[in-house]
């Protein structure tokens, strides 16, 4: 079962910032999360909220600010003192941290609550820059996101994020199409997601962060977890 470092390495690090990022970037972990946004001057921020209100010390959307402005304020001091100074990252500035790396790279589209028009092509054309799109895995509540992504570039895993339960996950993402299903946590022992494994279904399950959850999950067949905390799961996943 892989582990993927959920907003970078968040538990101790400030989420989706350098750091967080940097730090996961030296661990033996299949992969990270990240999510993105897209500013007022069409650039693809890394930030998880539609505001900068819970992560900074300013108030406002994403989409409201430029890239400049955006950089005004710090993203590290609301989570401790030693983390004052840190910036908002771009999608491509986490990327080129990876470069080097075999970790595979998350990439959730938050198009849920605004569409950001265009995000999706800004977001396959930084990944091809980058030369990582067999490595990237586009993911999104808003499956609209994703009939876009497999329209441009049917090559780019997909996944369909679930916050509910279905009771077919297998017949619906097929129709979007997408390739995996991410479920949060309470739904993954749900008979729907067990069909789902059974019928050949890849399904990772978020935001798992207490260790008695892994081995259930592994013993579910359960391909990947994403969560806060990678070191402490891979331990309790290893056995040590």
């Amino acid at each position: 079962m892989d582990i993927f470092a959920h907003r970078g390495v968040s538990e101790h690090y400030p989420e989706n910032t350098g750091a967080a990022f940097y730090a996961a970037s030296k661990l033996p972990i299949a992969g990270i999360e990240l999510d993105v946004h897209l500013s007022a001057d069409g650039e693809l921020v890394v930030i998880h909220d539609e505001t900068i209100d819970r992560t900074s010390n300013g108030e406002g959307y994403v989409k409201d600010f430029s890239l400049q402005q955006l950089r005004a304020y710090d993203y590290g001091s609301w989570f401790s003192k030693e983390f004052t100074g840190e910036n908002i990252p771009t999608l491509g500035e986490v990327l080129e941290l990876f470069v080097g790396t075999a970790h595979l790279i998350n990439i959730e589209l938050k198009t849920d609550v605004f569409p950001y028009e265009g995000i999706e092509s800004l977001v396959i054309k930084e990944v091809a820059k980058h030369q990582m799109t067999e490595r990237v895995i586009i993911s999104s509540f808003n499956h609209e996101s994703l009939q876009i992504v497999k329209q441009i570039a049917p090559y780019i895993e997909t996944a369909a994020l679930f916050a509910e339960i279905l009771t077919d996950f297998t017949t619906y993402t097929s129709q979007i199409p997408a390739n995996a299903i991410h479920v949060s946590l309470p739904a993954a022992a749900r008979k729907s997601v067990r069909t789902a494994l059974e019928e050949g279904a890849t399904i990772r399950v978020y935001t798992v962060n207490d260790i008695e959850y892994v081995k259930p999950l592994q013993q579910l067949g359960v391909h990947a977890i994403f969560t806060d905390d990678p070191v402490k799961i891979a331990e309790k996943l290893h056995g040590e």
